[in-house]
């Protein structure tokens, strides 16, 4: 496990789930074949070492005669399942009234599609195994849920031309990305600008940004390169990233202008 918080929620629903075994006069290996799972599955689950999915969780709830106890603890593991520094900026993302990214190598996360999202985690080096991938994917499409809050926060997204035109996945991953960038466009609370390649002029040349201003009235920053992720709090670098980022929107096509140059893309792909 990536931390130590994730890995005590599933060593103690694996204590959790031998207990509630062994009270019902179950090997491992007879509640692997109840429940469709291999007692090295069951074993690993007990042990801490494997996420266990919601079904395996509801069968071995019917089949130990649990009650609902084990069953209950699906939302605790499903936020388990999920890497730390992705819980970290979800729980950051869904205290925010104001949030703001400028990407430069990819469509942002939030707007990503499963599919594309699926093709950059497919990419990385050294690779993930497609268990990771999925992880990662699941994880970054739970963070969509933000889109639907209410009262709505507002969303900005500066998204470089190369980003649009970068077939990652493939064509046709390419351009139902596009399509769904032109219907998240189409919200009221979210506004999406292209930044086009031939401007002389740009504030974004030292990388993404994302700002996010809280409930409280405070705003932070978020910065991701290479192996490192960073949180910004100082006020003072907070009111730099503000700075660029202002800028970077003043230089960048307007929202209507930005969704007619993604349908003319799109047309293109």
């Amino acid at each position: 496990m990536e931390d130590e918080e994730a890995a005590a929620v599933l060593r103690a629903v694996g204590r959790q789930i031998k207990m509630w075994r062994e009270a019902a006069g179950l090997r491992q290996v007879e509640l692997g074949t109840a429940i469709g799972y291999s007692e090295e599955m069951v074993s690993s689950v007990e042990r801490g070492r494997r996420i266990p999915k919601p079904e395996f969780l509801d069968k071995t709830d019917e089949v130990t005669g649990a009650g609902g106890k084990i069953s209950a603890m699906k939302e605790d593991v499903e936020k388990a399942r999920y890497p730390k520094n992705v819980r970290d900026l979800a729980k950051l993302e869904n205290e925010a009234v104001d949030l703001g990214a400028y990407t430069s190598s990819h469509i942002h996360g939030l707007l990503q599609t499963p599919e594309y999202a699926h093709a950059v985690y497919a990419l990385r080096r050294p690779a993930f195994t497609e268990e990771e991938i999925e992880r990662h994917v699941a994880a970054r499409m739970a963070r969509k849920s933000v889109f639907d809050r209410t009262p709505c926060p507002l969303f900005t997204f500066v998204q470089e031309e190369t980003t649009l035109r970068r077939p990652i996945g493939g064509r046709m991953v390419l351009r139902r990305q596009l399509e769904h960038l032109l219907e998240m466009g189409a919200l009221r609370h979210v506004s999406i600008q292209v930044m086009p390649t031939e401007r002389e002029e740009h504030a974004g040349l030292s990388g993404p940004i994302r700002l996010l201003k809280l409930q409280d009235g405070t705003a932070v920053g978020h910065l991701e390169v290479q192996l490192h992720s960073r949180l910004v709090t100082d006020p003072r670098e907070v009111q730099i990233l503000e700075m660029r980022y202002g800028m970077i929107r003043a230089q960048a096509l307007t929202p209507r202008e930005s969704l007619a140059f993604i349908e003319k893309v799109l047309g293109e792909t």
